[in-house]
């Protein structure tokens, strides 16, 4: 479940791992661009997409010199049982999004657009699964210059019957990039998943991130993550990505 930021650091806290963070700011023409990558394990706001294993991502994006964008990303997914026991049989998730960002010159950003979560081939033991839903979002970023600072929310503005989220769930997340030695960078983030079911509990998830940029050989980060409220444990995933 891709996330759209401005610097690969901060898609790899953000989202699945530095997989296709695309920096969004003004060129002197439209670009396409493609990224592949792969994880150790998927996580998405805190908990694994990928039932704890390794993960082969990648996507397509366009970026016009007005700011407009729009692409699409794919991973393989592994959800394991549900709460009944039943196995939930989907292999991989197609995220399609557009929307518009831009970097201003005194160092402000915004970004905000529509994404589309599909499971395609979402089934269980009793037939199809509807699983796919969408979120509007956006973001607004500061560039200090030895420090990034961001921060955004999530709307889920329609689902389907069998979904992760559902109408009027909300995630609002910030953190912080912090570049060093020219190929490193740190990052921290904290978010909030607020569901519109009172029944449900809401979380709170953090993630730290420490990359490095390969150059020809693309980017490599280690990852921690925690969530309260959960009986998960601490968890640790590594990831790579190249951006073509």
């Amino acid at each position: 479940m891709k996330k759209f930021t401005r610097s690969a650091l901060a898609a790899a806290v953000l989202t699945v791992g530095s997989t296709g963070g695309v920096a969004f700011t003004s060129t002197a023409a439209a670009e396409l661009s493609v990224n592949i990558g792969a994880v150790s394990n998927y996580y998405f706001r805190g908990f694994s997409e990928s039932n704890d294993g390794a993960a082969i991502q990648g996507g397509i994006d366009y970026e016009h010199a007005s700011g407009f964008y729009a692409g699409t990303w794919v991973s393989n997914v592994d959800f394991g049982f549900d709460d009944d026991g039943v196995e939930d049989l989907t292999s991989y998730e197609m995220d399609l999004y557009l929307g518009f960002a831009d970097e201003l010159d005194n160092g402000f950003g915004y970004d905000v657009g529509y994404i589309y979560y599909a499971y395609p081939d979402a089934r269980n033991d009793t037939g199809s699964l509807s699983a796919d839903f969408g979120e509007i979002y956006g973001e607004v970023s500061f560039d200090t210059g030895p420090v990034g600072l961001y921060g955004g929310m999530a709307y889920v503005v329609h689902d389907s019957d069998d979904s992760a989220l559902q109408d009027d769930d909300m995630y609002f997340y910030a953190g912080l990039d912090i570049p060093f030695m020219d190929v490193y960078s740190a990052g921290f983030l904290v978010g909030r998943t607020r569901f519109d079911d009172s029944d449900a509990e809401n979380y709170t998830h953090y993630t730290a991130s420490l990359a490095r940029d390969a150059g020809d050989w693309g980017e490599f980060s280690l990852n921690l993550e925690y969530v309260d409220e959960s009986d998960e444990d601490l968890g640790a995933w590594v990831g790579w990505s190249k951006t073509f």
